[in-house]
């Protein structure tokens, strides 16, 4: 007999797998501010356009003095405020 799915656990992957791509989203944002990438590069402005809005409240939360590292505080937390939710929210689904 074929193994058959259930629907909540379909539903948890793709709730993760959402959280993992916003996550993905971010830190690909962080790598390209840190290490001073073309800002007028379409690929560059295309995961700008994600990214900022995925980072909600976190932008400017954290003012260390050092650009490079209030961006990666920054915008990491908001990666890994996606992955925690979308983990939350998916495990939640699965029960």
């Amino acid at each position: 007999m074929p193994y058959v799915a259930r629907n909540e656990a379909t539903a948890a992957r793709i709730i993760a797998g959402v959280g993992a791509v916003f996550a993905l989203i971010e830190g690909l944002y962080i790598l390209m501010l840190v290490l001073d990438a073309d800002q007028t590069n379409r690929f560059f402005l295309f995961i700008k356009q994600f990214a900022e809005p995925l980072a909600l409240f976190f932008p400017g939360l954290f003012h260390t003095g050092n650009a490079d590292l209030d961006i990666v505080l920054n915008y990491g937390l908001a990666a890994l405020f996606w992955l925690i939710v979308s983990g939350f929210v998916a495990r939640w689904v699965a029960k």
